[in-house]
């Protein structure tokens, strides 16, 4: 089955740098969508990066200072967030959309979140 674990979170000051890790077990034959959203304590889940058709968008608020990659041999995403500011606190929640066998729908997967904290 389709499993993603998150990892990287933590505490850091506001300018540092965290790297968010998404790794996946299990297999998906097509990836319609993959990326990165987050949920601050007291406000709607917000999209923070997506890669969909080849093309990755970011959230105004994080262009320029947040990068999503992928390493397809350790099959796992990755979200490089620079010069954090105290806004970016929230819970980090890497997803996937895809289907597992061919002419399967799509399917929506989740990882378990990660906190990020920036303190001033």
């Amino acid at each position: 089955q389709v499993q993603l674990v998150e990892s990287g979170g933590g505490l850091v000051q506001a300018g540092g740098s965290l790297r968010l890790s998404c790794a996946a077990s299990g297999s998906i034959f097509r990836i319609f969508t993959e990326g990165w959203y987050r949920q601050a304590p007291g406000k709607q889940r917000e999209l923070v990066s997506i890669t969909s058709g080849g093309r990755t968008n970011y959230a105004d608020s994080v262009k320029g200072r947040f990068t999503i990659s992928r390493d397809n041999a350790k099959n796992t995403l990755y979200l490089q967030m620079n010069s954090l500011k105290p806004e970016d606190s929230a819970v980090y929640y890497c997803n996937v959309q895809g289907s597992r066998y061919f002419g399967d729908g799509p399917s929506d997967y989740w990882g378990q979140g990660t906190q990020v904290t920036v303190s001033s």
